[in-house]
């Protein structure tokens, strides 16, 4: 069942690349009735084999859950997979919706990009901590990723109404900005190849530590360890840690995170080199066509659907669980903190929004920054900060 599991994973990888491939010839430029029809065409491919791959991760959702006894949204890989699963299925709405094939174009590779890292982490089904074992953790953290996967899609809207907005030809802040949102999405490209390339030369390295109670414990490292928690004893590997880091810190994820950045800068220089010019810029001309205010109101509707889904699953059912297993509703928790943070912000958003008139640029400034804040909580604060939520890292 595992197996199988995995490969339905896979088969819907493979589809939402295909799907990518379709809805970039769906928005070529074409001349004549004809060639509009041929265009429609390649849109409902794109969309037909979207929805394949989506039934494919239903399925691997649906045989992990079977095989684990519980919902496969207990570990970084579990619940990450998910959120792309989410992110798929609210595209697919949305697409319907308003039939815009450059959204599929800029919203699937996010998702391919979320699940191959993913995949980076360990995979294995293990039980559940006592403090999991409860509905809750069903209901809590699949309406959480939910309501992000729906808040996503005004990132992916946001994003195609400042590549088309801002004009490339001038250095400014703007392109500054949008420059980094793309080192961003490149990090991740990063950290997947360093990855990958260390899993195949079996790079490991293990180091003896005490953690903050006391206890004797152990990190393997996959990527060289420039971070090692402090005190710590290199038993395995010949790489001594360059930096040590306090218990608050969990060394090896902050670790992952440093390469993947400075592996991300490394790719993104080398894709300027060949490109000769911005990412955003080299991305404009795919979107020549698109009507800006129609993304606009993508963007927010998004926000508009995802916001009250949101705060069902990271903040009423979090609390509801929080008190059930924990016996108290709010602790002050580092994953608790960032998703309160995330929803002040999105009021905040809707706020600037219908009360001060925040539409175009401004909001889809907002819909990027906000999706910045829910991949800092996914990412960073899984891979760095020690708290209750830390068995989500693993």
């Amino acid at each position: 069942m595992v197996e199988l599991s995995g490969n339905l994973l896979y088969v819907a990888f493979i589809c939402y690349l295909v799907a990518t491939a379709f809805f970039g010839g769906a928005i070529r430029q074409k001349k004549g009735e004809a060639k509009r029809k041929e265009m429609n065409k390649w849109a409902k491919l794109a969309i037909v084999v979207t929805i394949i791959g989506f039934v494919a991760q239903i399925g691997y959702f649906i045989t992990r859950w079977i095989a684990a006894g519980h919902a496969p949204v207990s570990n970084l890989f579990e619940f990450t997979t998910f959120f792309g699963m989410c992110l798929v299925g609210a595209f697919i709405v949305i697409y319907f919706m308003y039939k815009t094939p450059m959204l599929g174009l800029f919203t699937l590779p996010v998702a391919i990009l979320i699940i191959a890292y993913a995949s980076m982490f360990p995979r294995e089904i293990s039980p559940l901590i006592p403090a999991l074992q409860s509905d809750w953790l069903h209901i809590h953290v699949t309406t959480a990723a939910l309501g992000e996967a729906i808040l996503a899609i005004s990132f992916a809207a946001g994003l195609i109404y400042l590549v088309k907005n801002i004009d490339q030809t001038v250095k400014s802040k703007r392109t500054f900005w949008l420059e980094v949102t793309m080192y961003g999405i490149i990090s991740v490209i990063g950290f997947i190849a360093v990855t990958v390339g260390f899993n195949v030369a079996n790079y490991e390295t293990e180091i003896n530590y005490q953690d903050k109670n006391g206890v004797e414990s152990t990190y393997e490292y996959q990527l060289p360890p420039v971070f090692g928690p402090d005190g710590g004893e290199v038993t395995k590997g010949n790489f001594e840690p360059l930096i040590e880091t306090p218990a608050l810190i969990n060394s090896k994820k902050l670790n992952t995170l440093v390469w993947s950045l400075v592996a991300g800068l490394v790719l993104y220089w080398v894709t300027r080199l060949i490109l000769r010019k911005r990412i955003g810029a080299a991305l404009q001309p795919l979107t020549k066509n698109i009507n800006l205010d129609l993304v606009d109101e993508i963007s927010y509707r998004s926000v508009l659907i995802g916001f009250p889904v949101f705060t069902l699953g990271a903040l009423i059912f979090a609390m509801i669980w929080a008190q059930i297993a924990w016996t108290r509703f709010w602790g002050w928790d580092p994953k608790e903190v960032w998703a309160l943070i995330t929803w002040l912000f999105y009021a905040a958003f809707l706020h600037l929004r219908l009360s001060k008139g925040w539409h175009g640029e401004k909001s889809a400034w907002l819909a990027v920054i906000g999706f910045v804040i829910i991949m800092f909580n996914l990412i960073v604060v899984n891979l760095v900060i020690a708290g209750l939520h830390s068995y989500a890292g693993s």
